[in-house]
């Protein structure tokens, strides 16, 4: 079965982008978790996963795909080195590079949208564009293997998306 990693902050991620997406996708795959360290995150709602890796412990060969889940905690790694280099290294593969709300920020910063159709969270539309990203706005946006989505109520189709591309 394919493997797909999920990087969420260790406090306040968004519990619906996380667990509704999760759940499309083990439909299909296996999914596992990485943070900033391992052990237990705490979602925005109170929705806890345990983080079976540490961002800087992370070999992209094992994994299909990589998705970066937003909430305010998704701060913390839009200048993180190692988030960074991990969406370099997933899209330089041709392995689908996924993030919702505020988490293609992440992708922006990676240098890795320029050009690229995407949707995210409003607040984050400048920053994308400033990052030569192409901002078209909706629920999901696929350009590819870079699969983009607004939110938490685009989690299911954000997942189902995923899926598809994956396949």
């Amino acid at each position: 079965m394919k493997k797909v990693l999920f990087v969420i902050a260790k406090n306040n991620f968004r519990d619906e982008e996380f667990f509704v997406t999760r759940r499309e996708l083990e439909k299909y795959v296996t999914a596992f978790t990485a943070s900033t360290e391992k052990g237990e995150c705490i979602g925005s709602k109170g929705g806890k996963e345990e983080a079976d890796y540490s961002l800087n412990g992370i070999d992209s060969e094992e994994f299909e795909g990589i998705i970066f889940v937003g909430g305010s905690g998704a701060h913390q790694l839009f200048n993180n080195p190692s988030a960074l280099s991990l969406a370099k290294e997933f899209y330089s593969a041709g392995k689908v590079t996924a993030a919702i709300c505020i988490a293609p920020t992440i992708l922006a910063n990676a240098g890795i949208l320029r050009g690229i159709e995407v949707t995210s969270f409003p607040s984050e539309q400048k920053w994308l564009t400033s990052k030569g990203a192409k901002f078209i706005g909706g629920n999901v946006v696929v350009s590819g293997k870079i699969i983009t989505a607004s939110g938490p109520e685009a989690a299911k189709e954000f997942g189902e998306a995923i899926a598809e591309a994956l396949r």
